[in-house]
């Protein structure tokens, strides 16, 4: 072809490649590297014509060029290698190699330089010397090539001791900069921990002949990953690394996949088998140079020889040798079923990973256990959940070979599982383990912590399932927990906390605890207080498990609030009535104020913190806001506006008429919300009453205020959120209709909805705000103007309007 390939233009290579990018029947390894060699022939070509029959000069691929992996918009990467002797020569033929690749509209990495200043590069660039080690000859010299190589190739091996903990140290920094590709929702294939990278660092290891990375899967793991790119190159004509969210359908149309989630879920499975090889691997090497460290006298002092490592025993048939957790010599995996369990417990518990042979020689002599399990294999799971951090790296390389799914069957299921919501940061499974190691810390607090850490483990078990992953959880709970050797009873317990694992944190974000039905509805649903003290615990486990967002000392403060008051109901003590809480003095003064002067009564006051310690709280308690104001209508989106002009987030919002002392004439409206500052300082009181007066009398347009504002500061593009949704709670009240709104959150969002409401006319009896990422999840306690909850027809036209008014 090279014949060829000396006639053509830049035109001619273009059709050429354009070509063999459409064809659809040839994609993959295959397509990568009959574009290399497209590419090389029509490189060679341009040498062949611009340095006709010279020596000492030659075109090297280097990087991912160099090992003949071109995804359709990768960068050429390109060394013009020469002996110094005809550097005029060589500038110009630069000239006839560079400008036309330039002239296609290809991204090019090249470099000029001889032998020796591609060696002392190399030395002093750890990046340059990874890429040369992927050198391969395109043209010229295959002599100064090959010498290159050999060089380079030695220097890599010596300088191994020291350069490669510098690579790792690259690698780490990578990771900590991007993140772990295994779970996030816009990974960048390339440089995230898992990714390209790490798998060209776990080539430059193995090439050191100092280690080596565990080869199986290793491979197939790469090429779906470069696979995975080549579909984006495709689909969005650039070259991206980054699987954007709005991408991701395309992508998985041009693979053949079903859907972005099981794209995502076949990029995870590929990244954990890479992360999972760069944890053995750099393990290996860090044993393998402290060996080295030890001065060859000390050898010799200590016998000449090299000594035998120190087996220290941990459990039956596992031993502690350099480090790591391996099996004993007489152990039997294909005659204890329990081995796994046990080497797992014992690695956790002692804080230390788990051998790669080991793990494999009991992957391939594990049997299924009995069911239901023998007693000591439910204690050792136990025990491996409940050893905090160090749980995860065990649990991970025992699923990397395939012992989970074997212990485990249904977790098959929810393993690489994405969650596209940006309030998780991690996949199904690992927020699960997440959600044991979180759990683990609070086992001294409960009397079953061997419930609360089965109920961590298998609370989102249902996301692999149709349906709500709650119900179909407490199915999947029953059955495990059963096969696993639980009795009746305490199998009824799991299931429980499975199916009602979301009730308390959503029942006290979302609906008003002085409501008696509101705390006889979860009375009835937890059943006893054990089960109670279990859900309180994994409520918060699962918050903490999901990220940031999920939990906060409010947050804590409601399910703790709620979890007293169904606590007495279980005790056989009945809620108190709304109905008949009295005033205290305070609102009692500023209601009285409030009449005297025909305006509205601001009062501000700090709430204390649930402990001294500083904290980051994304969402801190903040302070009370008591309003009471003569009884009008459009107070609720006025407050709601002013507060929003503020920058103030409401956490919760009550309002409800207070009967005012005999002999005083008038209503007063009072209002009990719970606000924090969004950033900065809070406002004074002054200045929100009189902005307040000004609202309720029609002289401050919060509607122009707000948009003047957001033209001011215009929201980046990003991801299209999805519509608003309105529903009816049914039967959540029997003094109110209860109208939930989910939407995405955004200042002025509770005053468009107060607006709304009022326009419906209907009363606000009390509202329940919560925020989650960028999803407000709000519940608003409505009546009519008697008092009374909404007919059915009329609480669903209610909410159909809202929703069209949040939709314009």
């Amino acid at each position: 072809m090279h014949g060829q390939a000396e006639n053509w233009g830049p035109d001619g290579y273009a059709a050429a490649r354009l070509h063999l990018l459409n064809e659809k029947a040839r994609s993959g390894p295959p397509r990568r590297s009959a574009l290399a060699g497209l590419t090389d022939d029509w490189l060679a070509g341009l040498f062949a014509a611009g340095a006709p029959g010279a020596r000492g000069v030659s075109l090297v691929a280097v990087g991912g060029y160099g090992r003949a992996e071109l995804s359709p918009r990768s960068d050429l990467d390109l060394l013009l290698l020469h002996d110094g002797s005809a550097s005029d020569t060589v500038s110009a033929l630069a000239d006839r190699l560079w400008y036309p690749v330039w002239d296609l509209g290809l991204a090019l990495d090249h470099s000029v330089r001889t032998p020796a200043e591609a060696r002392r590069t190399a030395g002093e660039d750890l990046k340059v010397q990874l890429g040369l080690l992927d050198a391969r000859h395109i043209a010229g010299d295959l002599g100064l090539t090959t010498a290159l190589r050999t060089t380079v190739l030695a220097d890599w091996r010596n300088q191994a001791p020291k350069r490669l903990p510098a690579l790792r140290e690259l690698c780490e920094e990578r990771a900590a900069r991007q993140g772990e590709l295994q779970y996030l929702l816009e990974p960048d294939l390339k440089e995230a921990r898992g990714g390209l990278r790490d798998a060209t660092a776990l080539r430059a290891v193995a090439a050191s002949w100092l280690a080596d990375a565990p080869r199986e899967g290793l491979a197939e793991a790469r090429s779906s990953l470069l696979d995975v790119r080549d579909a984006l190159h495709l689909t969005t004509g650039r070259a991206a690394d980054r699987l954007a969210l709005q991408e991701q359908d395309q992508v998985a149309a041009e693979l053949g996949l079903l859907d972005a989630d099981a794209l995502l879920r076949q990029v995870y499975e590929a990244a954990r088998v890479i992360a999972y090889a760069g944890d053995v691997t750099w393990r290996e090497v860090g044993r393998v140079l402290r060996s080295r460290s030890v001065r060859p006298r000390l050898r010799a002092m200590l016998g000449g020889g090299k000594p035998a490592p120190e087996r220290s025993p941990l459990a039956e048939g596992v031993v502690e040798q350099d480090g790591e957790v391996v099996l004993a010599r007489a152990a039997r995996p294909d005659r204890d079923p329990v081995l796994p369990l046990r080497a797992a417990a014992a690695a956790a518990q002692a804080g230390l990973p788990l051998n790669l042979h080991a793990v494999r020689r009991m992957a391939a002599g594990a049997r299924a256990l009995p069911s239901p399990w023998p007693a000591e294999a439910r204690q050792q799971l136990l025990t491996l959940l409940g050893s905090g951090r160090p749980t995860v790296d065990v649990w991970e390389a025992l699923e990397a070979e395939g012992l989970i799914s074997l212990l485990l069957p249904d977790w098959d299921r929810v393993r690489c599982r994405p969650q596209r919501n940006a309030v998780h940061l991690w996949t199904v499974d690992r927020h699960l383990i997440e959600t044991a190691v979180r759990a683990s810390a609070f086992t001294r607090r409960v009397s079953r912590p061997d419930l609360l850490l089965i109920a961590a483990l298998l609370h989102d078990i249902g996301k692999g399932w149709p349906g709500d992953h709650s119900v179909a959880g407490e199915v999947i709970a029953r059955d495990v927990a059963a096969r696993i050797g639980f009795d009746p009873a305490d199998v009824t317990v799991i299931a429980t906390l499975v199916r009602h694992h979301l009730l308390l944190v959503e029942t006290a974000t979302r609906r008003d605890l002085d409501d008696p039905a509101t705390v006889r509805s979860v009375a009835e649903a937890v059943g006893s207080p054990g089960t109670l003290e279990l859900l309180h615990a994994l409520t918060e486990a699962d918050a903490l498990a999901t990220g940031p967002a999920a939990w906060s000392s409010w947050r804590a403060a409601l399910v703790a609030d709620l979890v007293k008051r169904v606590s007495a109901v279980l005790a056989g003590q009945a809620p108190p009535d709304p109905e008949e809480v009295l005033p205290t003095a305070q609102h009692e003064r500023l209601a009285l104020e409030a009449v005297a002067t025909g305006a509205p009564v601001l009062s501000l006051r700090a709430q204390p913190e649930p402990t001294a310690e500083p904290s980051d709280d994304p969402e801190p308690l903040g302070v009370e806001l008591l309003i009471a104001v003569p009884e009008q209508a459009g107070v609720l989106p006025a407050v709601a506006g002013v507060l929003a002009l503020h920058r103030l987030t409401v956490r919760t919002a009550e309002l409800r008429s207070l009967d005012l002392p005999d002999g005083v004439d008038g209503s007063v409206l009072l209002l009990d919300w719970r606000v924090a500052a969004e950033y900065g300082s809070l406002p004074q009181a002054a200045r929100l009453r009189a902005d307040l007066v000004r609202a309720l009398d029609g002289s401050l347009d919060i509607s122009a205020r707000l948009a003047e504002r957001d033209a001011a500061y215009p929201r980046r593009r990003g991801v299209v959120a999805p519509p608003p949704r309105v529903t009816v709670a049914p039967a959540a009240s029997r003094h109110a209709t209860v109208i939930e709104v989910r939407a995405q959150d955004a200042p002025g969002l509770l005053f468009r909805i107060g607006r709304a409401l009022e326009d419906a006319a209907v009363r606000v009896r009390s509202a329940h705000v919560s925020t989650l990422g960028a999803n407000a999840v709000d519940a608003f306690y409505v009546t009519q103007e008697q008092g009374v909850p909404l007919p059915g027809e009329e609480a669903v036209a209610v909410a159909r309007k809202l929703e069209e008014a949040l939709r314009a």
